[in-house]
This record gives C-alpha cells, structure tokens and sequence, in this order.
C-alpha cells in the first residue's frame, strides 16, 4: 500500500465492463483499465492509478464507506459506492412494484445507507393510489417527496435540489419512472457528460448499461450517479434471520416474539403477527417479507 499512496487518486465516475473513466481532482478525465484480469471497481470508488500510454492502469481501490448491491443465485451487481444516500424514483404511472421498492431498502439498510423516495408523475390521476401505497413507508420514517418533472420543472427543481446539495446520490427506479427526466432537468450539461463518458468506454450502443455519475454544480460537491435499470433485485447476501431487523416496520414487533427464532410465519405469539392484526404493518409489506424470506431460506 505504501507504494499506492504515491500515485495519483481519482474518482470512478462511470464503468462499463474493464473499462472505467477516472476523474482527477483537477477535473481531468482519464480513460482505465485495472491491473489484472479481476474487476473489482465500481462507480464513486477512490482509486490510485498510473499513466499507461494514452490511458491509464487502475492499482488501488481505496477502501469504501459503503457500497450498495444486489446479489441472485448467480452473480452480484454492483450498483455503486461511497453514497450519501439512495434516492428510489417511482412514479403514478406505471404503477410501482412494492416487492422491488422493498428489495431496494433492505439493501440500503443492509448497508447502512439513508433512503429518500421521489414519487414522479403527480400531476396525475393515479397520484392518489400511488400515495396510499407509500403511507407505510413513510411511517417508517422515510420522507417521500412529490413532483412532478415534466409538467412543474421548476417545483422538482426546489424540491429535490436542497434535498440532494452536497451529497452523492445513487438513482434506481425502473423505466418509465423518469430517471432520464430527473438527470436533465438538475444536470444542466447532462447531455454533453453522457458524450464524454460514452466517447471515453467507446460504449456508444452500449449507454444504457452503463452506470453514471453527473455533476450537479461546477464546484462538483452533488453528484447524481444513475444506474441501468433491472427486473430482479435478488438480495442473497441477507441472512433470512436478520431480515425483520432491515424492515423498519417488523423490527420492533419482532423483539416482541415468543421465540427467539421465529419465522414469523405460522409460530404462537409472535410479535409481527400481532402487529399485523392489529394494522401497525400493511398486508402488502408483509406479503413482501414472507416472500423474501421464503427466497432466502434453505430449501
């Protein structure tokens, strides 16, 4: 390590496949392969990194507060590191899955990340059952935040800016929610960062697999980092025991429980079911545990 130390650090601001774009702290943007056939690199990491012709070799990845993933039967994908916080983007319509908002928050609780929700599209008439399927989250103590990106640019604007300034913001959401929206409307050069980068990897065809930091402002303290959107959100690498205790809504019903290792399912004084006849946790959040929890169990 002490050899890494002398080299120059930057910051992974995009990757796709072994190839990665290395910001200076100057600002510079330097195209990166890393050392070695294994790549361990993901968007907001700090890495060391020595000149290698017309590009640059990654040696370091300096350690991580955070990294945020998702892991199925087969592989883990890294979405990025070093967050601030997580913002989920949903929207009126189409409607939302709970089960993959839900996956979402108990990887970002499994890693320690703060979680915002934005719930576009408010303009709509679907608005109201949208924001009924969020009560639940937002007793959990989650703020939601309403706007409306296309038709009230400019309230979106003020809502979200304060809420983003000087943090780096990771953004999942799945298509048609308004991801792309979002990034053009608070990154005002969006479009000319995204041409860098894909000139950068040679991506071209290949933008939207590709994960992305923008800069909010010139002093390059706000970041949004976008990610390619997914169907699946496995989360293998939770323990099923420890999954009521990364649901803020069965954590404390779950202390209340007979026994010390209750599934929560179908055992005698349970806390959670409790709980849930009594309307503390909804029928669809609870549905949701059961069957991640089914998901990871030893079959």
């Amino acid at each position: 390590m002490s050899a890494a130390v002398e080299l120059d650090i930057g910051l992974v601001i995009a990757g796709h496949g072994r190839h990665y774009v290395v910001e200076t702290p100057e600002g510079r943007r330097i195209t990166c392969h890393p050392r070695g056939k294994k790549s361990d690199c993901v968007v907001g990491d700090r890495v060391r990194w020595q000149v290698s012709g017309d590009e640059g070799v990654i040696e370091h990845v300096e350690p991580r507060r955070n990294l945020l993933f998702r892991q199925d039967e087969w592989k883990t994908k890294s979405f990025a590191g070093n967050l601030d916080q997580l913002l989920v983007l949903v929207a009126a319509r189409p409607t939302f899955s709970e089960s993959q908002l839900s996956r979402a928050l108990i990887a970002a609780e499994s890693a320690e990340i703060p979680v915002r929700i934005a719930l576009n599209k408010a303009d709509l008439p679907e608005i109201d059952a949208a924001r009924e399927r969020l009560v639940p989250y937002s007793r959990m103590g989650i703020e939601v935040h309403e706007v409306a990106l296309k038709s009230a640019p400019d309230q979106a604007r003020a809502t979200l800016g304060p809420v983003l300034q000087d943090k780096s913001t990771l953004v999942l959401g799945p298509s048609g929610t308004g991801k792309s929206t979002l990034i053009n409307l608070l990154a005002p050069d969006a479009g000319a960062q995204i041409g860098d980068i894909s000139q950068a990897l040679n991506s071209g065809r290949h933008t939207t697999t590709t994960t992305r930091l923008y800069w909010l402002d010139a002093g390059r303290t706000t970041a949004l980092i976008d990610s390619p959107g997914f169907q699946e959100f496995g989360l293998r690498q939770i323990d099923a025991q420890q999954l009521p205790n990364l649901m803020p809504d069965l954590r404390e019903p779950a202390q209340a429980c007979r026994f010390y290792n209750c599934t929560h399912r179908q055992e005698p004084e349970c806390g959670v079911q409790a709980a849930l006849a009594r309307g503390e946790i909804s029928e669809p959040r609870y549905r949701i545990y059961r069957e991640i929890f089914e998901e990871l169990s030893p079959r």
